[in-house]
């Protein structure tokens, strides 16, 4: 599964999202050709390598002419509704642009279809959200998780007067979202735009830390601003989903009033439950009585069928339970021979190499019992055996080199 990690630690603007993507691999012309079958007037796209505070970043300039023609959501969604977009990218477009007309209109009081102001309706604001729109089609990300965003602090100046950071339209776009003034020290400024805001909520399939990943790229983008000390960027990690360790379960009890006769048919059973491993340990508990502690390792699906062998075959009235992870060398089943009987051995491997070879003890004991002879000797031949198949196959090797 491909995945996006967006750290929006130091905020995000249209822009600065545009200049991850670019910095990340995403061909400028992707991006270029998408927002030019949207805007009726020319637009031009061109990247440059910034630095922000100790960073370097790219800034994705978004040129266009002089227009003061305001556009309101209705413009805007009939723009993308004719142009000739990918499907997807116009979906994830009409979705940005109508959250930021719905969240400005419940700020004004009005309807979103009567909003009317440039944050929506200026050419390089469609350039920003369907440029970004058009690189994440581009990455075909199935999982786009974002951390927390910063908003920033103090007050900005709009074209509706002097607002509070966070601006009422990015408090209502991240409502339900996890997001923070800023790390400290921090400057006092806006850190996240409207246009920012719409493009997460939009994108992020989920928020948080960045996942378990094996990245392959990784994007950092700016915007125009480059306050001092601060590396104001925001960055993309892009790559696959790592498949953490299987967890699985210890269950465990501790037993002083069983009779002993009766552990070994209590392991069976745990066994038989679907229990990976079951194992006894000896004990002494409070005023120096012995007892012993029952455990089982088992996966999850198998976890309620062993907790129900303890309350059945054994006295304890309550269990514990911890997940562990365990990490299994690959193996393989190979066979030798003793006295015309076959014996089993499971061979595991390092890196590829075989690192342990054990033969199975009930092949041992079978054979040992047919052939009337002492299980250790039977062990014995029987590792020997798989000495001589090592030594050969390492001869057959070295002859087969050049």
């Amino acid at each position: 599964m491909s995945v996006v990690w967006v750290d929006a630690s130091a905020g995000a603007s249209g822009d600065m999202l545009l200049g991850a993507l670019v910095d990340s691999g995403v061909p400028i012309s992707v991006i270029a050709a998408a927002v030019d079958a949207v805007a009726p007037e020319p637009v031009d796209l061109a990247a440059e390598q910034v630095r922000r505070g100790a960073l370097a970043a790219t800034r994705c300039h978004v040129s266009i002419a002089d227009s003061a023609h305001h556009r309101t959501w209705t413009d805007v969604r009939a723009l993308l509704t004719g142009a000739d977009l990918d499907e997807a990218v116009r979906d994830l477009a009409l979705e940005v642009f109508e959250r930021l007309a719905v969240a400005e209109g419940a700020v004004h009081g009005i309807s979103p279809d009567d909003v009317h102001f440039h944050e929506v309706g200026a050419l390089d604001a469609i350039a920003d959200v369907v440029g970004v729109c058009a690189g994440f089609v581009h990455l075909g990300a199935s999982d786009v998780v974002v951390s927390p965003v910063a908003v920033g602090s103090g007050s900005v100046r709009a074209a509706h007067g002097t607002l509070p950071v966070p601006p009422p339209a990015v408090a209502r776009l991240l409502t339900g979202v996890p997001s923070f003034a800023g790390p400290p020290g921090h400057p006092s400024m806006e850190m996240c735009t409207p246009t920012g805001a719409a493009l997460l909520t939009t994108l992020a399939t989920s928020w948080g830390d960045q996942p378990l990943m094996v990245t392959n790229a990784v994007g950092a983008g700016a915007g125009g601003r480059d306050p001092e000390g601060w590396s104001n960027i925001l960055r993309l990690l892009i790559g696959e989903a790592a498949q953490p360790p299987a967890a699985e379960v210890i269950i465990e009890a501790n037993i002083d009033d069983l009779e002993g006769r009766l552990i070994p048919g209590a392991l069976d059973a745990l066994l038989a439950a679907g229990a990976r491993d079951a194992w006894v340990t000896p004990i002494l508990m409070k005023k120096g009585r012995p007892a012993y502690t029952l455990h089982a390792l088992t996966p999850p699906a198998a976890a309620d069928a062993v907790r129900r062998v303890f309350f059945r075959e054994t006295s304890t009235i309550g269990v514990r339970e911890h997940e562990v992870v365990k990490h299994a060398l690959p193996r393989e089943m190979l066979t030798v021979t003793v006295g015309g009987h076959p014996i089993a051995v499971k061979a595991a491997r390092l890196d590829g190499e075989v690192v342990n070879l054990q033969p199975e003890w009930d092949d041992v004991a079978r054979a040992a019992a047919a052939l009337g002879r002492p299980a250790i000797d039977v062990l014995a031949e029987a590792k020997a055996a798989l000495a001589e198949a090592g030594m050969k196959a390492g001869r057959e090797e070295r002859e087969r080199k050049p």
